[in-house]
């Protein structure tokens, strides 16, 4: 038999995930072990890290438990790793709150972890030359803020609206390093994050029967549109943010 043909493998490569404890970021991580990257969990909690470690296949991974708030544990990650072909950046979390209540205190809590520690992260991997020629960095986005507008999102898609534009500019700025920014934006993804009590279980199940799919994404959903623009089968993709959201923003 000849060797199997997979322009999606990530063999070889070694793949910074950064809040790889839960949700999205988690199955990215396990779904890159899958594809033969030795991969760089990072997130706050060792022990949820370790909970991600143990799913994942192969060897050779590394964990860093930090929180990217702190300037210095940014500082330190980027320091101890080892030279990186891509990165998923989908530490972040999410907020739900009137206009009216949305005080400048909760636009910094959000902002500061959905957007500027992540955008501080990737330029000091930049700056300090740990992102190889070729290396492809992906934002998690979403749909929230870039192409649905919905009440009592406000923060939380400001933020991400930010962090879509950054795609752009990062894509350009880092085209003529060889390294490749695009996003994913996805929609409502069945993580711990939707069963936090904003919405009931009925609400939840009612508003995913308006999605053409009639189903929320799973966080495998994501992780397979990251494999892609992590591998050389997009290799000639940069400055995008993919839409995986089950059909919802065709309405």
């Amino acid at each position: 038999m000849g060797v199997a043909y997979n322009p999606f493998s990530l063999e070889g490569k070694t793949i910074l995930v950064t809040g790889a404890s839960s949700g999205i970021g988690r199955q990215t991580a396990i779904e890159c072990s899958k594809m033969g990257a030795k991969v760089i969990v990072c997130g706050r909690n060792q022990e949820r890290l370790n909970e991600t470690l143990s799913s994942m296949e192969g060897e050779g991974h590394i964990s860093f438990a930090g929180d990217l708030l702190e300037e210095d544990v940014i500082k330190q990650l980027v320091q101890e790793i080892p030279n990186i072909d891509g990165t998923v950046l989908a530490a972040g979390r999410g907020l739900t709150l009137p206009f009216q209540f949305s005080t400048r205190e909760k636009f910094d809590e959000i902002f500061n972890i959905n957007f500027f520690s992540t955008v501080e992260l990737l330029r000091m991997l930049a700056k300090k030359k740990k992102i190889n020629a070729n290396g492809s960095v992906v934002f998690i986005v979403s749909i929230g803020g870039t192409k649905k507008f919905s009440p009592g999102n406000g923060i939380y898609g400001a933020a991400k609206a930010a962090l879509n534009s950054m795609v752009h500019f990062a894509a350009l700025e880092l085209a003529s390093k060889k390294i490749r920014v695009n996003g994913i934006c996805p929609g409502m993804i069945d993580t711990p994050l939707i069963h936090r009590g904003t919405l009931s279980e009925e609400q939840l199940k009612i508003d995913a029967e308006k999605y053409p799919l009639k189903r929320y994404g799973k966080p495998e959903d994501v992780a397979m549109g990251a494999i892609y623009l992590l591998s050389d089968a997009s290799s000639w993709v940069t400055g995008h943010s993919l839409v995986i959201d089950g059909g919802i923003t065709a309405k």
